[in-house]
């Protein structure tokens, strides 16, 4: 989380000098001010160990993430297990952010 706030305050600090207006601050202009700005967004965010939080670790390009989460620990960690988390990767159908729309229900009168 402490990216995003160093962000934050990078930004306020472009807007109190008059760098940057506030209609400006868009999510590129976030993403320039992120530690690696130019990292790609993250795809398939895999956690090992049975463990099911992502430890605050690039939660600004994990947003869109597919998340497996395997009850392998790290050292036992095989090769047939990241296939399998690729499998379930493939296995979704990837939205990224969006909804799906679904029909209403209809009760019967």
């Amino acid at each position: 989380r402490i990216e995003l706030v160093d962000a934050m305050r990078a930004i306020a600090e472009d807007v109190k000098a008059g760098r940057m207006r506030p209609s400006a601050i868009t999510e590129k202009a976030i993403r320039r001010h992120l530690y690696i700005p130019d990292m790609p967004d993250v795809d398939l965010f895999l956690r090992s160990s049975g463990e099911q939080r992502t430890s605050n670790f690039l939660l600004w390009q994990s947003a869109y993430a597919e998340m497996v989460f395997l009850d392998t620990l790290w050292p036992d960690f095989s090769r047939e297990e990241l296939w399998r988390a690729i499998g379930v990767y493939l296995s979704r159908d990837r939205r990224f952010g969006g909804a799906v729309d679904t029909p209403y229900a209809v009760s019967e009168a």
